[in-house]
């Protein structure tokens, strides 16, 4: 049984079709990138999963039970993380405390500093525990995005462009990041640099004027005429 099962998902905003029959599957355990050039509905596909956007037909279930009007804070409840492209952190507050808030209640926050302290290792911001995340740089801010995603021990963690505003050596940083974390979760990741995304996946899917036109591995997506003419250029083969 896959983890997500999306079926006949369609989405219409205003008589405009941003995705039109879409079935998607994610594996436990794989890392599977969504990608697809501006407009081809890759986000809102997105936020469909993750409970922001409900869909005009179609259902999504998570791990057998349909979900597909459950509001987003309960998908959070039952294991489902996520990220945002433009990251919203309080500003006024540190590190740890970002952290802390992301932890629904006061008891389980008690519970686990030693827990947070190691996931503030495992993202390399350990040492920027105490200051506060105003004085972080973006890529610092992503990073702190995804630690606090995963404060909440989630099964499934969806993420948002991860690389968008980032430099050279932050989105090397950021992969590489996200390529250790996949190891104990899974992963749906939308992102629009297909070339850099692309080599850590397991799995893409591409998307283009709200529909699938391409899935399977990345050697196999990188090959597929249907992505070079949309996406990738005539050179990319």
């Amino acid at each position: 049984m896959a983890l997500v099962e999306a079926r006949a998902i369609e989405k219409r905003f205003s008589g405009v079709v941003a995705v039109k029959d879409v079935d998607l599957l994610v594996a436990e355990g794989e890392l599977l990138g969504l990608f697809g050039p501006n407009g081809a509905g890759k986000t809102t596909m997105f936020n469909i999963i993750a409970g922001a956007v409900r869909p005009t037909a179609g259902a999504v279930r998570f791990r057998g039970v349909d979900i597909t009007a459950v509001p987003a804070f309960r998908r959070a409840r039952m294991g489902i993380g996520r990220t945002f492209q433009v990251v919203r952190p309080f500003r006024g507050l540190t590190v740890m405390e970002n952290l802390m808030a992301a932890v629904p209640s006061a008891a389980a926050r008690d519970g686990r500093p030693a827990d947070l302290a190691a996931l503030l290792r495992g993202v390399g911001l350990e040492k920027r525990a105490n200051d506060p995340a105003a004085a972080l740089t973006l890529g610092m801010l992503k990073r702190l995005e995804v630690a606090r995603a995963l404060a909440l021990s989630p099964q499934l963690l969806l993420l948002d462009e991860p690389l968008a505003g980032l430099s050279d050596r932050e989105c090397a940083d950021m992969l590489q990041f996200v390529a250790t974390v996949r190891r104990s979760i899974t992963i749906v990741m939308v992102e629009h640099n297909v070339h850099l995304a692309l080599p850590i996946c397991d799995r893409a899917v591409v998307m283009d004027a709200g529909s699938i036109i391409a899935e399977g591995t990345p050697g196999e997506i990188r090959k597929n005429p249907a992505v070079i003419r949309a996406y990738l250029g005539e050179d990319a083969a």
